[in-house]
């Protein structure tokens, strides 16, 4: 009993100097920390795989133990040819694939993974600020000078390859730095120059395709104006045409049906003809007959009727003549049917 009670008394002590002899490390909120172990009573010496999540505080024996933090938050490395607070100009400068200066302003956005911190340390720096000077600048620098320098000096003028070429070498750092735990989001590029001589030659040259374009494009509306006006042209004609084929159709009509009304008109005119010369030619046969005579000697007669008829003598004398009225009468009938059938 009285050994037990020894034995936790020690323990009691041991810990509260242990405690007592501790340091307190922190992780801020975009922060992790990775453990050294410089001599290995309690554990394996070196860099601890274990992984320090951020905002909390942790306890470790001094003396015997290291801490180190690493940023999570993103990160820009900015290389431009603004000097940064150190006086260095950092732009990426190359040459175009036909041979000509250029430099680049270029930004990378990046972080660390923070799984692999401990790899980082290992490997890497002791910091957010190596990982930046001793990994991602120089990769970056090179990466992009890679995928740069295949365009042409007039590709930089179009925004399509240039940004077609940044995702190449992002795509390539990538590949490269997230083995070594770092993510790369994005490359970002900025300003670009050539040397002055040949950035008057080809502001020059572009203004003189632009104003080509700009002719070629007037060119065109001339010509689209031009069929415009044509196809107008056309429709007014054709509306014109077929105005007159239909007024034509519509004289044609009129006088097809004139000609109807007139060749009906004559056809009823020599048929009325027909009739009437039918009928005096059956009144002639008629009057040539015994009625007929019979006729003109009753009209004869009826003119007669009640009129005074003298007998003059034709000689000197008293020679007296008789008057044969039946014969006068015939010969009377005789003359008139032959005047009506000469008519």
């Amino acid at each position: 009993m009285t050994t037990t009670r020894t034995t936790l008394t020690l323990a009691l002590g041991l810990s509260v100097m242990v405690t007592q002899g501790c340091t307190c490390h922190s992780t801020d909120a975009n922060e992790v920390g990775v453990l050294t172990r410089l001599v290995a009573p309690f554990g394996t010496k070196g860099v601890q795989t274990e992984v320090y999540s951020s905002g909390a505080t942790y306890l470790f024996p001094p003396f015997i133990t290291d801490w180190n933090t690493f940023e999570t938050k993103l990160q820009n490395l900015k290389m431009t040819k603004a000097p940064d607070d150190n006086g260095v100009v950092d732009d990426v400068e190359f040459k175009t694939v036909d041979g000509n200066d250029i430099s680049v302003d270029v930004t990378v956005a990046w972080r660390i993974d923070p799984s692999k911190a401990p790899l980082i340390l290992q490997k890497v720096g002791e910091s957010t600020s190596d990982v930046q000077e001793r990994l991602v600048r120089p990769a970056a620098r090179a990466y992009v000078r890679d995928s740069l320098n295949r365009l042409k000096s007039e590709d930089f003028y179009v925004a399509d390859r240039r940004f077609a070429a940044a995702e190449e070498a992002h795509k390539h750092l990538i590949e490269s730095l997230a083995p070594e735990g770092v993510i790369v989001e994005q490359v970002i590029l900025g300003v670009h120059r050539f040397a002055p001589a040949y950035e008057d030659v080809i502001r020059e040259k572009k203004l003189a395709e632009q104003n080509g374009e700009k002719l070629k494009s007037e060119a065109l509306a001339a010509a689209e104006e031009s069929k415009r006006n044509l196809e107008s042209a056309r429709g007014r004609v054709s509306q014109q045409i077929a105005r007159a084929n239909g007024e034509l159709a519509q004289a044609r009509l009129a006088a097809d049906a004139q000609l109807v009304q007139s060749k009906n008109e004559g056809e009823a005119s020599l048929a009325e003809a027909k009739s009437r010369a039918q009928g005096i030619e059956k009144e002639n046969a008629a009057l040539g007959g015994a009625g007929g005579k019979t006729m003109v000697k009753l009209r004869i007669a009826n003119a007669l009727q009640g009129k005074r008829i003298v007998l003059v003598p034709s000689g000197k004398g008293a020679n007296l003549q008789t008057l044969d009225v039946n014969q006068l009468i015939s010969a009377a009938v005789a003359r008139k049917a032959s005047g009506k059938t000469s008519e």
